[in-house]
């Protein structure tokens, strides 16, 4: 396995920014190393553009969805909900989706709130991943 660098953030991205930088796009998909190797080597981030409240019944219909495409196998802890996402800029060609979970830290960078599917999982397409190193692709309507 590869040992991970993190990435240095120069900046984040302002709301109105957050807005230009998602016209268009359909979801952000993450892929990195799973703290909880055994069965789940990958933690998957999938970022759906929108903030709007999915039905409890759709949620697991849009999770096999991803997994047909993306032949992720073995899926566990999965949350499904809207969370604070801010944009980072780094060293990378486009910004770094960021999940902000603590409430101090939202305060001080811009965020939108947008549905995303966080979860653990296996997939054949992802060996950068198994490998130690994270990234996040943009997909677009």
């Amino acid at each position: 396995m590869q040992e991970m660098q993190p990435l240095k953030v120069h900046s984040y991205l302002s709301q109105s920014e957050i807005a230009r930088h998602l016209e268009g796009v359909e979801f952000i998909m993450m892929a990195g190393p799973s703290m909880m190797a055994e069965g789940h080597p990958i933690h998957f981030t999938i970022i759906l553009n929108t903030a709007d409240v999915i039905p409890e019944e759709v949620k697991p219909l849009i999770l096999e969805k991803f997994c047909r495409e993306y032949t992720i196998t073995a899926t566990s802890h999965v949350l499904s909900n809207r969370e604070r996402i801010a944009f980072a800029l780094t060293t990378q060609e486009t910004p770094m989706p960021r999940h902000i979970i603590d409430n101090a830290e939202a305060n001080t960078i811009p965020w939108k709130l947008l549905h995303i599917i966080d979860f653990l999982g296996d997939s054949e397409g992802f060996k950068e991943a198994k490998d130690g190193l994270s990234g996040w692709s943009y997909s677009y309507n």
